[in-house]
């Protein structure tokens, strides 16, 4: 039995010091779960946390998946055998750098769901129908069925959100219903208005922090001075935003905070112990100011985190920093740290074949909706990847400006077939001086969607462009179509088609030989923007123009012996950037 009092945690009578380190399942290849939960009982920790995204597990309405990356039955399975408690912080909300927090794309389709969490009837009955597939998988697993699941999460950080406390109570009640009897627990700053907003009564609050350990379990003591100390999230590292520099953290300063949050008698979770990878199009985004929603700041796709266990399973500095802090605390010796697998040796792939994205929008593309204005990508029936948006301008006139609204996130502009410029989010939103001949004009934008954002009040956002103007005037009468993204996409090409197209983004293919398969990080010198697939398994995405991250980390289970099939989607070809090869390198390059 797992108890909780004003002293701390007990289990089976004895007292619990929590230990533990946050592994999500979701951004980690199943083969690799073993070895990366090894590595954290290594460190020194005795339980692991993990969040589930809704979106990946309910990719459209009733339509469920809990296979491969995406079995939580299988990883909880896994750490057990591992001999780890867990901790599980289910949806609806996860936040985590995951796309819109890990709410579904759908969502914002129902044209009845007229807010996101909170006591919305509509959004409410979709989280009802959810938690009858989800939580009674997680019941089972219950440290009151013999698993070992300690504590399960309401909602996440919603003091940094609102203050429905309805909407907790209903969730609340929910998990209870569903079969959930071990302790219930939400997680906020440790700042009055968060802790004010995001708890419950009799349900034990626990503070997210960085660093000022002290102060913070003292701002939670004040307000909830019945609950025992514990840090939820203790943020050892960071992550990165496309764009900018690469964050990390020095060893023995997030060493020293351990030390001290352990001093003060709480138990914690590292977040991240280890990172692991945003697959496909997986990754969140953020706002410079959460508040008002201004500046988007697309997530990379590398979630490394500057944490002591790195995207490929290998020790760190931080590591052994942690490992020396946590061996005090530890019933026993350590076990020793494995290493982490072998590398591919350095090679080339070569990029021989070519397919125009014109030419085989056919195949990849769904039906085409026609609006008076865009169509969003939710509208369209999809969550991440590219739309094609085709109207026309009468003429003649101008030349005069040509700007898009409401554009999420990027988008290639071609004016009867001639590439005219690339307009971005918060960036270049206008092409100056477009001129119209007297019989009109072909407009097309070609819109990319990046992360949707997964904290502040511009979560929930949808995905296209909302109108397009050219000088005050807005274009109308659009035909749309939508090309979903993700794992699988290859399949759908046709490499023996011929080609005609000389314009907008081209699929390049290469095969990458394997004597036995390993890790590796791939490199593509000269690109721009796009995406790989290894094998038909979406590695992400990449900005090579832009940065900070220039590497993917390519997982040694996605590999056979033999040939291995690289796909690469530039975007940027119209601009000259188009990558001749892929190499393959034994070292990252995050910024």
């Amino acid at each position: 039995m797992f108890e909780i009092s004003t002293e701390g945690f007990s289990l089976g009578g004895r007292p619990l010091r929590m230990l533990s380190g946050a592994l999500h399942y979701f951004r980690v290849l199943p083969e690799q779960w073993p070895q990366r939960l090894r590595q954290l009982r290594a460190m020194g920790l005795n339980t692991v946390e993990t969040y589930v995204p809704w979106n990946l597990h309910e990719p459209r309405p009733g339509v469920f998946d809990f296979t491969g990356i995406a079995d939580l039955d299988r990883f909880l399975h896994v750490s057990r055998e591992a001999g780890l408690h867990a901790i599980v912080r289910p949806s609806p909300y996860i936040c985590a750098e995951w796309d819109n927090g890990g709410l579904p794309w759908w969502l914002l389709a129902d044209p009845q769901v007229r807010a996101l969490r909170c006591s919305d009837p509509a959004y409410v009955a979709h989280v009802d129908r959810w938690y009858d597939r989800l939580v009674p998988l997680l019941a089972e697993h219950q440290v009151t069925r013999g698993g070992n699941v300690l504590m399960v999460q309401v909602e996440n950080e919603y003091g940094s959100f609102g203050c429905d406390t309805a909407h907790l109570e209903h969730l609340a009640v929910s998990l209870r219903s569903h079969g959930i009897d071990v302790p219930l627990f939400t997680s906020d700053g440790p700042d009055d208005f968060f802790l004010t907003g995001g708890t419950l009564p009799d349900t034990l609050a626990t503070v997210n922090f960085g660093s000022r350990a002290t102060e913070a379990f003292a701002s939670l003591a004040r307000l909830r001075p019945k609950d025992p100390a514990m840090c939820m999230e203790f943020w050892c590292g960071w992550f990165d935003h496309w764009g900018t520099e690469h964050v990390v953290r020095d060893p023995q300063d997030a060493a020293d905070t351990l030390a001290e949050i352990l001093g003060s008698g709480a138990s914690v979770n590292i977040y991240m112990a280890h990172g692991g990878t945003n697959f496909s199009t997986w990754a969140g985004a953020n706002t410079e100011d959460p508040a008002t929603g201004e500046r988007y700041l697309p997530t990379v796709t590398s979630y490394d985190y500057d944490a002591p266990i790195d995207e490929r399973g290998a020790v760190t500095e931080k590591f052994r920093a942690f490992r020396e802090v946590l061996a005090a605390y530890a019933d026993g010796p350590l076990p020793e740290p494995e290493p982490a697998a072998p590398l591919l040796p350095p090679a080339r792939v070569e990029l021989g074949e070519a397919l125009r994205l014109f030419d085989v929008l056919d195949a990849l593309a769904g039906p085409e909706r026609a609006a008076p204005q865009p169509p969003s990508f939710e509208e369209l029936g999809i969550g991440q990847g590219l739309a094609l948006y085709e109207a026309r301008v009468p003429g003649p006139r101008g030349p005069y400006p040509l700007s898009a609204q409401g554009l999420a996130d990027r988008a290639h502009v071609y004016l009867d077939g001639a590439f005219a410029g690339v307009l971005e989010r918060d960036a270049a939103e206008v092409i100056a001086d477009v001129a119209v001949p007297q019989a009109g004009a072909r407009l097309e934008l070609l819109v990319e969607s990046m992360g949707r954002v997964n904290y502040g009040t511009a979560l929930g956002e949808s995905k296209g462009v909302r109108r397009v103007l050219h000088t005050q005037q807005q274009v109308h009468g659009w035909r749309a179509r939508a090309v979903e993204l993700g794992h699988g996409t290859p399949e759908r090409l046709d490499w023996g088609r011929a080609g005609g197209t000389e314009r907008g983004p081209v699929f390049l293919r290469g095969h990458l030989e394997v004597t036995e398969p390993a890790d590796a990080y791939l490199a593509l010198p000269g690109a721009g923007k796009g995406y790989v697939w290894v094998n038909g398994f979406c590695l992400g995405r990449y900005w090579e123009s832009r940065g900070p991250q220039r590497t993917l980390y390519l997982p040694w289970p996605l590999l056979r012996a033999g040939h291995n099939e690289v796909v690469v989607l530039e975007l940027d070809a119209d601009a000259g950037t188009v990558p001749a090869a892929v190499e393959t390198r034994e070292m990252p390059d995050l910024g």
